[in-house]
């Protein structure tokens, strides 16, 4: 514990170098993408690090179904999918800045959510 809040108080003096990195980290995750399909790829959903959805295919073969409640059912799944991959990418990504900054591993406790602004 007092290990922990030693690196916090030695990061103290150094507040430009944690803003650079948070603001490599804020860039980083505009650019983080996942893509997950649900159906046997009927659905495809693809969002980013600011957990936005930046598309949602539909295969011909799902709309012929003509099935609505399933459409719903399998763009949620892949959104779900989706959206917890990228998160996984965002608690990666935090981890190297936490390191960058000298944080003991585990510190930020999976990332700093909003960060995406």
């Amino acid at each position: 514990m007092f290990k922990g809040l030693g690196a916090m108080m030695s990061l103290l003096g150094n507040q430009g170098k944690i803003q650079e990195e948070v603001h490599k980290f804020q860039t980083q995750v505009g650019q983080i993408t996942a893509e997950a399909s649900s159906g046997a790829g009927y659905v495809t959903v693809k969002v980013n690090g600011k957990m936005e959805v930046l598309s949602v295919r539909i295969s011909e073969e799902a709309m012929k179904l003509n099935d609505r409640e399933m459409l719903e059912d399998l763009i949620s799944a892949a959104t779900n999918q989706a959206l917890t991959k990228v998160r996984q990418q965002l608690a990666e990504e935090s981890a190297k800045m936490a390191a960058n900054i000298g944080l003991p591993p585990g510190m930020l406790g999976g990332g700093f959510p909003g960060l995406g602004g």
